[in-house]
């Protein structure tokens, strides 16, 4: 499987991040939700910022847990499956290329404000072509690099964070308290109905978790750059509205698809007015720019999982997914040219919707499938109530929808039944987090540790664990589960049977040698664990198995029963590796809990990921 490039840092992700968020939500909306809200439209704006927070923190949890591209694609497919991946990532892919083509519209319609200035006329065909030419500019910058796209990123949020500054800070002095004074002219119903409005101005701020795989250090730089993202850009809507509404008539900023252009140009003249508009272009600019960068990833992520054609996942020179941007873009150009607008924001704001709700779910299942492997370095706190209220608030909000955007999502999920059905059961065979749960409640035990094993794999790759030969003898060996309590010539002698092929011995001579072992000295380090090892002919040979026994096994040197064992077979001269071996060991017991989440372990390859992911000293050879 091709690898992304880890070029991103967290002021990176700060920048998608933000340039996601202030756009059309801040230069458009204002206008719509004073009209149903009046000037309590700011606690609508509050609102909508703080109903996003759990969508956030789950995505933050998921994201440091499995940085991969794919996004809330990758979450749910590894936690409720393959058919629910499919619509989720159909969702996603189809819900960020509608927003960033919603965002190019809002770069065409500045750019006919601007030829109307001049006296020139753009008809609508000549329109659709300039939106089609800037979704050809942001793929050209995309398949370019990804770094060079965050480079641009960074310029245009920088110069856009600045602007709202100078607004803010300019424009307070002329905030008119008595526009305040009817703070709530059409009750509480109707801030909360409008919060439902404006929550996609926040929508953008998680959609970096789509290049998750992309970013250096993700357990910290997600995590930063997406909280700090939230914080700042919360603030700035906040005070931009707070100016707009003080600063406007009422009857003006109901009227106006420009609010905050109009504000500037009422207390900074002319230059104000065409100093915001250009921070407009620049605010959809990054939106549209964001958007095809993390709505690209999508199908690439299916592509790994066979789950859409591998083309998609065909990864260039520049280390980009170019044939995943190329088909986005031209999702966007279609969009562009057949959607009426309306349709085109409601329909993305409903299916990302659906999407934080799937967020939190995904949240739920693999905490309760308690697979050793799932570590978050960042966990999401009030679990799982707070995770529970978003989906009802989440819910919620998708019933004022409309009818439209409900049919087109639920037309999404049939799409993918259908393609589930013809191309996917019988070709790919996915193990989820919710059968992990299932195997727990049904005390069954499923053969598959597919999941497991990608997950320890992630977390090897995320924390910078480079495997030496004690890891790859575990990746390898038996793990022996023992339910019962045998004496210790039974163990001894199951020990024998996993080893007598990998040392080229007979297992009889094997079984002779560990009791022979046992009798000359006690191999019990300390209560509850034992390292039975032996000398065995032949060079260069070495092998290890782990054993588990629950109710433990009584050994005659001890009065407590050995639960854990690792049992040791090498040749003569591999008498330098045995002490490292042991070493390893001895550093894997001392971990935090080892003994404990061994024993509480659903699967044997939950033991296997338990050694593996141990932050113990690793040898360099």
């Amino acid at each position: 499987m091709p690898k992304l490039e880890r070029s991103l840092s967290m002021l990176d992700v700060f920048c998608l991040s933000s340039g996601a968020m202030i756009s059309s939500g801040l230069f458009v909306l204002p206008a719509i939700a004073y009209s149903q809200a009046g000037p309590a439209a700011v606690l609508s704006y509050i609102f909508a910022s703080l109903l996003i927070v759990p969508g956030l923190l789950s995505k933050v949890e998921l994201a440091t847990a499995m940085p991969r591209s794919g996004g809330t694609y990758f979450y749910v497919q590894r936690s409720l499956g393959s058919l629910w991946g499919i619509f989720t990532g159909l969702a996603n892919w189809f819900s960020l290329a509608l927003k960033s083509a919603f965002a190019i519209i809002g770069i065409i319609a500045l750019v006919e404000v601007a030829a109307s200035m001049i006296d020139l006329q753009l008809t609508p065909l000549q329109m659709k072509i300039a939106g089609a030419g800037c979704c050809l500019f942001f793929t050209f910058l995309n398949i370019i690099s990804v770094k060079s796209t965050t480079r641009f990123q960074i310029v245009l949020v920088a110069g856009l964070l600045i602007t709202l500054t100078l607004y803010i800070t300019v424009g307070f002095n002329s905030v008119k308290v008595s526009r305040f004074e009817n703070f709530m002219p059409h009750k509480w119903s109707s801030v909360f109905a409008t919060a439902g409005l404006v929550f996609i101005s926040f929508g953008g701020l998680t959609k970096v978790a789509n290049i998750a795989e992309e970013v250096r250090n993700p357990a910290r730089n997600l995590t930063l750059g997406m909280i700090l993202a939230w914080l700042i850009v919360s603030l700035f809507y906040l005070l931009t509205i707070i100016v707009t509404i003080g600063v406007l008539e009422p009857e003006e900023l109901k009227s106006s698809y420009a609010p905050i252009a109009l504000a500037a140009k009422a207390f900074m003249s002319n230059p104000g007015f065409i100093l915001l508009s250009i921070a407009a272009l620049t605010a959809y600019i990054t939106t549209a720019n964001g958007g095809l960068l993390a709505a690209s990833r999508a199908p690439l992520a299916m592509s790994r999982d066979k789950l859409l054609p591998a083309v998609l996942g065909r990864v260039g020179k520049t280390q980009t997914p170019y044939v995943s941007i190329i088909i986005t873009s031209l999702i966007m150009i279609a969009a562009i040219a057949t959607l009426e607008i309306e349709i085109l924001v409601k329909t993305a704001s409903t299916l990302m919707i659906v999407l934080f709700i799937l967020d939190n779910a995904s949240v739920i299942i693999m905490r309760e499938s308690r697979i050793q492997s799932y570590r978050p370095e960042f966990r999401t706190p009030l679990y799982p109530y707070l995770n529970i209220i978003a989906i009802i608030l989440y819910c919620l909000l998708i019933i004022d929808m409309g009818f439209v955007p409900l049919a087109i999502s639920a037309g999404f999920f049939l799409l993918s039944i259908l393609w589930y059905l013809l191309f996917t059961r019988h070709r790919v065979q996915s193990y989820s987090a919710v059968m992990r749960i299932v195997e727990r409640v049904s005390d069954k035990q499923l053969k598959t540790s597919t999941l497991e094993n990608e997950l320890r794999e992630i977390l090897l790759e995320r924390d910078n664990i480079v495997e030496d030969r004690f890891d790859r003898l575990i990746r390898n060996c038996e793990i022996i589960d023992i339910p019962d309590s045998p004496p210790p010539e039974t163990l001894f002698s199951q020990i024998a049977s996993s080893m007598a092929e990998k040392v080229g011995a007979d297992r009889t001579q094997l079984y002779e040698k560990f009791i022979q072992r046992e009798k000359q000295s006690a191999t019990i380090v300390e209560p509850g664990l034992a390292i039975p090892h032996i000398v065995v002919d032949g060079r260069e040979v070495f092998c290890v198995s782990v054993i588990r026994a629950k109710q433990g096994i009584k050994f005659p040197s001890s009065d407590e029963p050995v639960k854990i064992i690792f049992a040791l077979a090498g040749s003569a001269d591999q008498r330098n590796f045995h002490l490292r071996a042991l070493m390893a060991i001895a550093q894997t017991l001392q971990q935090k809990k080892f003994v404990e989440s061994s024993l509480a372990a659903r699967t044997t390859e939950d033991i296997r990921s338990l050694i593996l992911l141990s932050s113990r000293k690793r040898d360099a050879n």
